[in-house]
């Protein structure tokens, strides 16, 4: 006899507790944000303190990294199952005491364990947060909301390096995990107080846990997460096993969701091709945004000759207009309609790429500038408009299973750019080591690497216009 399963949603909040709501689940990503973000200044100190190579203290990034790329549609799925506000309370509570843990760490190997713990509560909140959105806010706000999300997303990146380089110089390692255990503790009391009670129905039917399906991708995903990190841009014999073992995974994972009872991801949904379409583009554009972070810093410092104080001005310009534009580009989603504005944001990133392929060798610094300017603003819209579409209609069983879809789209862009278009940047460069090349070989690679950088987008671009209002029947 089939037994029945709880499907959670949590109530609609009260008025007046909405904008309450909303505080709480920016501080959720504002904390994820920054939890990526604020290891990477620490690596060279963190080597001294505990006698160790590169690669190994890399893993304290990496396995932040992993938990949040292999766990996060799961998670989102569990929140479906379980409640969505439990869940998520318990998500802030395990990344404050990771964070608690981490500063207190005496050997690398605790501290790395405690990075991955760290990780699990950021993937909860940030699949949570998103699904959170559909359920508290209005429809015709939702694209507000969504750009708040992206303000305080990119102000915890843009804040993330310089916070902890003042932490670490100022009060030692410790305090840059630290810091985190009073914000967290304050998100967890807002959103104790203010997130919607869930409120559980049982429903006969398929939708139990996939617990085997969750294995498989969460081994597939970290089999390509680590093919595409691991070796510090070389491709070895072992990154190559590990991408044909995702490679298997992924086929494997479709031939398990084809036959399970209660599948973690219902593979039918992907026949719908505005829902396909707006995950790849959002997989395109991460990964071209993370090339202006991989490249940037070797253009500014090997091709235009800038010391390093004023190379991280520069490069603090794309997160602070990141930071600025968010809400912004959120209003306007909710004015003119996410389908508009997710083509506007793909042409004016795609402008935004072409001009950083040809205005530095023209204008030098000024060039640089003048391209980011264009392109940031045009990836906060398409951010809020594509979340905004693909979230707005989502049944409320689904909600979190397709936050953590959206989340898992742009994590793999961001892995995958860092690898790919670093290698396109070398490889267009012509130089066996980036980091001696000469001026005029970085700016060709930088010529090269932009451009390539526009195919993708318009590739994005002409994956939304044909999927615009195509929906599967």
């Amino acid at each position: 006899m089939t037994q029945p399963h709880q499907t959670c949603a949590a109530t609609a909040p009260r008025t007046a507790s909405v904008r309450w709501v909303i505080v709480s689940l920016s501080l959720s990503m504002l904390l994820s944000s920054l939890g990526t973000s604020i290891a990477n200044v620490g690596l060279p100190t963190l080597a001294q303190v505990f006698g160790a190579s590169f690669q190994q203290v890399q893993w304290i990034v990496l396995a932040y990294l992993l938990a949040i790329t292999t766990l996060i549609v799961s998670v989102g799925r569990l929140g479906d199952l379980m409640g969505r506000r439990r869940l998520l309370l318990i998500g802030i509570l395990l990344f404050t005491l990771a964070c608690a843990l981490c500063g207190l760490a005496p050997r690398l190997s605790l501290l790395i364990a405690a990075r991955a713990v760290q990780g699990l509560g950021a993937a909860i909140m940030m699949a949570l947060t998103i699904a959170f959105i559909g359920e508290t806010v209005p429809k015709a706000k939702t694209g507000s909301a969504m750009g708040l999300l992206g303000t305080m997303s990119a102000i915890g990146t843009a804040l993330g390096p310089s916070l902890g380089g003042v932490l670490i110089a100022g009060l030692g390692w410790q305090s840059m995990f630290q810091i985190n255990v009073p914000l967290g503790i304050l998100t967890f009391a807002l959103a104790w107080r203010y997130l919607p009670a869930d409120q559980c129905k049982p429903k006969i039917g398929r939708n139990g846990f996939d617990p085997l399906g969750t294995l498989v991708l969460a081994l597939t995903l970290a089999a390509y997460a680590l093919a595409m990190t691991l070796g510090r841009g070389s491709f070895a014999a072992l990154n190559a096993a590990l991408l044909l073992a995702a490679v298997a995974g992924g086929g494997l994972f479709v031939f398990v969701e084809g036959r399970v009872a209660s599948p973690l991801i219902r593979l039918g949904m992907f026949r719908d091709l505005s829902l396909s379409g707006s995950l790849a583009s959002n997989l395109f554009v991460s990964t071209v945004m993370m090339a202006t972070l991989v490249v940037g810093p070797f253009y500014l410092s090997r091709g235009l000759g800038l010391n390093l104080a004023v190379v991280g001005v520069v490069m603090s310009i794309g997160p602070i207009i990141s930071a600025l534009s968010g809400f912004p580009a959120g209003r306007v989603v909710d004015r003119f309609g996410a389908p508009l504005m997710v083509i506007v944001g793909l042409i004016a990133m795609a402008a935004g790429s072409i001009a950083l392929s040809v205005l530095p060798a023209v204008f030098g610094l000024a060039g640089y500038v003048a391209a980011i300017v264009v392109l940031t603003p045009g990836y906060q819209l398409f951010q809020a408009a594509n979340n905004t579409l693909v979230m707005v209609d989502v049944p409320a069983d689904q909600r979190g299973v397709m936050s953590g879809l959206l989340s898992l789209s742009r994590n793999l862009g961001l892995i995958t750019g860092a690898s790919v278009i670093g290698a396109v940047f070398t490889l267009a460069s012509a130089a066996t080591d980036i980091t001696t090349a000469p001026p005029e070989a970085v700016a060709t690679g930088m010529r090269m690497t932009f451009a390539v950088a526009a195919v993708l987008i318009v590739a994005a671009l002409a994956i939304a216009l044909a999927s615009r209002g195509r929906k599967a029947i």
